[in-house]
C-alpha cells in the first residue's frame, strides 16, 4: 500500500507531541518538504493551461489578490497556495509547525 503525502504529514504531526531536539527537527523537514511537493502539486497542473487573466481572476476570487506585475508562475503558486491551505494535510503541518515553535525549533537557521 503506497502512502500519501496526506497519510505521511499526518504521521509526522501525530508523532510530533512524543519528539525532542534533533528529531522533531528530523519530522518537521521532512513534514516541510512534503507540504512543498503538495503545494506545487494541488494546483500547477490543473491550471497551467488557463490563459493568465483567467489565472488572474482565479486568484482574485479565491482571495489572493495579484498584480499585473506579477508573472504566471506567481499566479499560480498564489493558487496553489490558497487551494492547499485547506487540506487536512496543510493544515495538520502548521499545527506541527506552531508546536515546534513553541518549543524553540524552526527549520530557518539562526543568524
Amino acid at each position: 500500500m503506497t502512502m500519501t503525502t496526506t497519510q505521511r504529514i499526518l504521521d509526522l504531526a501525530a508523532a510530533t507531541p512524543a519528539s525532542h531536539g534533533e528529531d522533531l527537527v528530523l519530522l518537521l523537514s521532512e513534514a516541510n518538504e512534503l507540504y512543498q511537493q503538495g503545494l506545487h502539486r494541488s494546483v500547477a497542473a490543473r491550471l497551467g493551461g488557463l490563459a493568465t487573466a483567467e489565472l488572474m481572476f482565479a486568484a482574485d476570487t479565491a482571495g489572493m489578490p495579484c498584480d499585473a506585475s506579477q508573472d504566471r508562475d506567481e499566479v499560480i503558486l498564489l493558487l496553489a497556495l490558497a487551494e492547499w491551505e485547506m487540506t487536512s494535510a496543510a493544515m495538520a503541518y502548521a499545527e506541527m509547525a506552531e508546536d515546534a515553535a513553541r518549543r524553540g525549533v524552526c527549520l530557518i537557521p539562526e543568524d
